[in-house]
């Protein structure tokens, strides 16, 4: 049986959606950035640097697998501080998001302004693994469901999951949920390719463009009658 929702929760759901896509946009963005500008890290997909890492130690290349071991300490790190914001404001409903995505604009802002280098790129690579971590860890769920703007697998796995159970019951609640999914998927490769292309022309000043999106999102969250 389909869910009925009411015009306002409808809304309001969209709302969050939009947000969500704000936030996938800016993740594909930002993963492409980092991985163009700054040694080939992938700063918001720690699965990829843990790969690259353990291949760099297979091949006895210590000092690169350890360039790969930064982003996914300053990960747990960036964990640990969403999680305390998230204990310290919660009290507050979403002002803690709000902080969240405010200190995300801001570091990817000063991110900008570290110029190329080797020790210069590592921080650089800190910092956005620290953007990455607050952002999974507050915007984790939309009304709901498990969600995901800083990486896609998770995304892919509840899409297919979701398109196949709408095939088996006709059931538009799971075609939506489908939509939804590969929307996202869609949206964080859109990201991906502007990101691309816009770092091919602006270099390392390139992350100014998904600060715009960051701070929509920030926006967007005032309007938001409901937590996420």
């Amino acid at each position: 049986m389909a869910i009925k929702f009411s015009r306002s929760h409808e809304t309001e759901m969209a709302h969050s959606y939009f947000i969500g896509m704000l936030l996938a946009f800016s993740g594909g963005f930002i993963d492409a950035y980092t991985y163009l500008t700054r040694d080939e890290v992938f700063a918001y997909a720690q699965t990829g640097n843990i790969v690259l890492m353990s291949i760099n130690l297979g091949k006895t290349n210590y000092l690169r697998a350890l360039l790969y071991l930064i982003p996914i300490i300053t990960f747990i790190l960036g964990v640990f501080t969403a999680l305390w914001l998230r204990k310290k404001f919660s009290a507050h409903g979403r002002l803690w998001r709000q902080i969240v995505v405010l200190l995300e604009s801001v570091i990817v802002t000063a991110v900008c302004f570290i110029p190329y280098g080797k020790y210069t790129n590592a921080a650089a690579i800190v910092l956005i693994s620290l953007v990455s971590a607050l952002q999974y860890e507050a915007f984790n769920r939309l009304r709901g469901q498990s969600f995901a703007s800083t990486m896609c697998t998770g995304n892919l796995r509840s899409g297919s999951e979701s398109l196949y159970l709408y095939f088996e019951t006709k059931d538009k609640t799971y075609r939506n949920k489908a939509i939804f999914y590969f929307g996202i998927i869609s949206v964080f490769i859109l990201g991906a390719v502007i990101g691309t292309v816009i770092t091919h022309f602006l270099g390392f000043k390139a992350a100014l463009f998904s600060v715009l999106f960051l701070l929509a999102a920030f926006i967007s969250l005032f309007f938001d009658k409901s937590i996420i």
